[in-house]
């Protein structure tokens, strides 16, 4: 017995992706899950989009914000942090609940 699964279906674009997140982060701060929910894609593929996002929006004159992520324990704020993901655990007290970093664009 074989069991086949459906192909995925493409959602209909009028933007690409890209142009769709940058028009979101225009609009509200998003977290990389938020960003993934609202176009249906996975959040790694989120991430890969961000960093270009990051180097076209400058180049541009746009300025691409990120507030950093902070631990939900003790509140270590992680404002030295370039990687655009999320940390596995604060470095001062160890614990494993850190907010994702939220993502703007002005």
């Amino acid at each position: 017995m074989s069991i086949h699964k459906n192909p995925p279906v493409p959602a209909n674009r009028t933007e690409t992706i890209r142009q769709e997140i940058v028009r979101l982060l225009r609009e509200d701060p998003l977290t990389q899950t938020e960003i993934a929910f609202e176009l249906g894609i996975r959040e790694s593929e989120v991430h890969g989009h961000l960093a270009h996002i990051q180097k076209s929006v400058s180049k541009r004159g746009g300025k691409f914000m990120m507030k950093p992520p902070e631990c939900l324990r003790c509140g270590f704020v992680f404002r030295k942090r370039e990687k655009m993901k999320r940390p596995g655990r604060c470095p001062l007290c160890k614990s494993r609940s850190i907010s994702e970093p939220l993502f703007s664009i002005e």
